[in-house]
């Protein structure tokens, strides 16, 4: 079995964390890279069906819900995985990103526009900050390695070497 990757960003809301998983997802797969995401949805508020649609319906009798069509097959479940269960469930990829999910044992990048929160420090192997950020106001643990939020190549190549074995 070929050896597959995983790595994490975490940060406060409107931090771009989806947008540098969107910028990095899309250097990975130019790259002939197969990559798969992970959101976390901690609030419990997204949505991802219509109501009075056959899936919305499915869900609500509190059933596991797969839909199936010719370009994707989504799942609707309301039992939370483990990380071992969406990588099985995930199949054949190279990376896997994860957006949020603080407490799985993953590198971490966590992102900061205009400040940053220190107590991401803990659980971060690196974080990646903008302009907008005076990084010289924190003090920065010599442990985690900073990056530019706009240097997605540089992103990528951080994730090329630490992302762990998964």
């Amino acid at each position: 079995m070929k050896k597959r990757y995983a790595v994490a960003f975490t940060g406060p809301s409107n931090s771009g964390k989806t947008t540098t998983i969107e910028k990095v997802a899309r250097i990975l797969m130019e790259d002939a890279k197969k990559v798969a995401i992970i959101k976390n949805d901690p609030k419990d508020k997204a949505v991802f069906d219509v109501e009075g649609k056959d899936s919305w319906k499915f869900f609500r009798t509190g059933a596991e819900v797969v839909v199936t069509s010719p370009s994707r097959t989504t799942l609707f479940s309301h039992r939370q995985k483990s990380l071992e269960e969406i990588v099985e469930m995930l199949g054949d990829f190279d990376y896997l990103l994860v957006e949020g999910l603080k407490t799985l044992p993953l590198p971490r990048i966590a992102i900061f526009r205009n400040s940053v929160d220190e107590s991401y420090f803990y659980y971060s192997e690196a974080i990646a900050v903008d302009d907008s950020v005076e990084i010289d106001e924190y003090d920065i643990p010599p442990s985690i390695d900073l990056l530019d939020l706009n240097d997605t190549d540089r992103l990528v190549d951080w994730i090329k070497t630490h992302a762990k074995a998964v």
